[in-house]
């Protein structure tokens, strides 16, 4: 990588090692963001409610110097940067935002992540509510509407349900 700029990037690492990956970057004093969903889990004998990464595999850090970049490299559990093209991909500071202000709704209910492929819909604004000002498209999933937020980074949708009076349709 040549002298990366500090920001957000995303790390790729082994499968189920998120939250292990986090505890250590916290202990390298290197600023990450794990997002996660609460989500029910139903074993044979039990069932039990747990915190989910959001994006499997994926963690993103906040890198401000190349000795950074590496440190958070060598940690056990990751594999690599994600990658556009032959460059490092950078993740805009908006995305991270968004992400936020969806986990921040509080109700994981209502939100899914999606690799699967969407039609582009119709661009709507979100007016009300704690995710004022986000961009989204309406899209049909599963047999309802939803609104779609799309991270083409990481080829993931995420799919929020929100009520009509919420939206204003995009003047663009």
């Amino acid at each position: 990588m040549n002298t990366p700029i500090s920001g957000w990037y995303v790390i790729y690492t082994r499968p189920r090692h998120e939250k292990k990956v986090a505890v250590q970057l916290s202990q390298a004093n290197i600023v990450f963001f794990l997002p996660t969903l609460k989500t029910l889990r139903v074993y044979k004998d039990r069932k039990r409610n747990i915190d989910a990464p959001l994006f499997p595999s994926y963690i993103f850090i906040y890198v401000n110097d190349l000795d950074e970049y590496y440190r958070a490299l060598s940690i056990n559990g990751t594999l690599y940067y994600v990658r556009s093209g032959d460059k490092v991909a950078k993740v805009s500071e908006t995305v991270i935002h968004n992400i936020r202000l969806l986990l921040a709704e509080g109700n994981d209910q209502d939100i899914e992540v999606s690799d699967a492929y969407f039609r582009p819909g119709k661009q709507v604004l979100i007016k009300d509510g704690i995710m004022t000002g986000l961009y989204g498209e309406i899209v049909e999933f599963k047999g309802t509407r939803k609104i779609l937020i799309r991270i083409t980074l990481m080829r993931r949708n995420i799919l929020v349900t929100l009520p009509c009076n919420d939206l204003v349709a995009d003047p663009v």
